[in-house]
């Protein structure tokens, strides 16, 4: 039986050590295929893209072309033999069956044991909203950070009580523009959550948004999975306002940083934290989570949990002395919640009681409150703050980016 397999060594993924490894291609379609791993790797100037085999020019201190290229011959008869299995019993997706059980020593007498325990075999794809929800969570659980995970769960959460609400299953077959208009809605007047003492009905523009964006990625996810056959999400929009956030001043930053909390010690280690996300610049999830090995030669190198990219940021004498002697190079473990919960409390100390203009939307209505400064005080101040204190003091806009 010709399949459409092949092998290939990736001339634009090279290892450290010089090496490419050579996979099996397997395309069922042009949207629908593999690669499977061989664990074989050679430079890979020596492989004939011609012939798809190891160049029998390979030196000897790498290997033997004859050996090798036997080796993947028996590979790729391997995965004939997986996919050709998968294809006779009409499995719901071959490759994804192929991509799940294929290793260069899977002993194909174990076949039918392979269709029996993996959900890519004969068993009827689990198109349950919230079981998909559940693996795509667990599919991420490598690749991307905690916070990230969190907000999963907070979606999927979101989704739980949006079904109570509207006394109805949610299934992929009527998730369409009505459906888009009905969540949002609910997100904007109808969901109640806590905010710690006090109940809140309905969500800021901003927050709605990132529901939607997350909702959507999930969408595309699941489709890319072939677990939805067809997505239409036109007119889904993710709606955003700029924030209205507030920023404090050096002056503020200080006077925080100078305050008397030896009868309130609780606060102490939330002041410490606060001050020095204003002078470091990262995100909470990362400045919440620096290491003694992130912090060297007065530097800290991270490499930022959200983007992935790597960022040196110089270390102030006051940032350094939270870290070696507030926190003993070891900072403590404090969630986002109740960072944002005690920090204000931080600030009403602080006396930061002047009243501050603040809006927002809900729905289409632009929301204007008047609170005392303190109490508009969170996590995303620190990062602020960093930003709008080193533009006022001329730092360039492309150093404080790369930050």
């Amino acid at each position: 039986m010709l399949l459409p397999i092949k092998p290939i060594c990736s001339a634009s993924k090279i290892r450290r050590d010089g090496t490419s490894l050579i996979f099996i291609q397997y395309c069922m379609s042009a949207d629908n295929k593999t690669l499977l791993n061989t664990e074989i790797t050679i430079p890979p100037r020596f492989w004939n893209k011609k012939l798809n085999r190891v160049s029998d020019n390979l030196p000897p201190e790498v290997g033997k072309a004859v050996e090798l290229n036997k080796e993947l011959q028996r590979q790729i008869r391997l995965a004939e033999d997986i996919i050709s299995f998968a294809i006779e019993r009409k499995m719901n997706d071959p490759v994804k069956f192929a991509k799940a059980t294929f290793k260069p020593d899977f002993d194909i007498n174990k076949l039918e044991k392979a269709a029996r325990d993996k959900p890519e075999g004969n068993a009827k794809l689990n198109r349950d909203f919230f079981f998909q929800f559940d693996d795509y969570i667990k599919s991420k659980e490598k690749s991307v950070a905690e916070s990230t995970l969190h907000v999963f769960y907070n979606l999927k959460a979101i989704m739980q009580s949006f079904q109570t609400f509207r006394k109805k299953p949610i299934t992929f077959d009527r998730i369409d523009y009505n459906f888009y208009e009905e969540f949002v809605n609910y997100l904007t007047f109808e969901h109640i959550h806590q905010n710690r003492k006090e109940i809140t009905k309905g969500f800021k523009t901003n927050t709605v948004g990132k529901n939607i964006k997350q909702l959507i990625i999930f969408l595309k996810n699941r489709k890319q999975k072939k677990v939805i056959t067809e997505l239409d999400l036109t007119g889904f929009k993710i709606v955003e306002e700029e924030a209205d956030a507030i920023y404090l001043t050096p002056e503020e930053v200080n006077q925080i940083l100078l305050l008397d909390l030896s009868e309130l010690p609780h606060l102490k280690k939330y002041r410490d934290l606060f001050v020095f996300g204003c002078l470091t610049g990262l995100r909470f999830s990362d400045f919440s989570n620096i290491s003694s090995e992130d912090v060297r030669d007065g530097m800290i190198f991270k490499k930022q949990g959200k983007t992935k990219h790597w960022v040196v940021i110089p270390l102030r004498d006051e940032a350094n002395n939270i870290f070696n002697n507030s926190f003993n190079r070891n900072i403590p473990l404090i969630s986002n919640p109740d960072f944002n919960y005690y920090i204000k409390e931080v600030g009403r100390v602080a006396s930061f009681l002047q009243p501050v203009k603040h809006s927002y939307l809900k729905g289409n209505k632009n929301i204007v409150e008047t609170k005392p400064k303190y109490q508009l005080i969170t996590s995303h101040t620190c990062r602020r703050s960093f930003c709008t204190n080193e533009f006022l003091a001329g730092t360039p806009v492309e150093l404080i980016m790369k930050i």
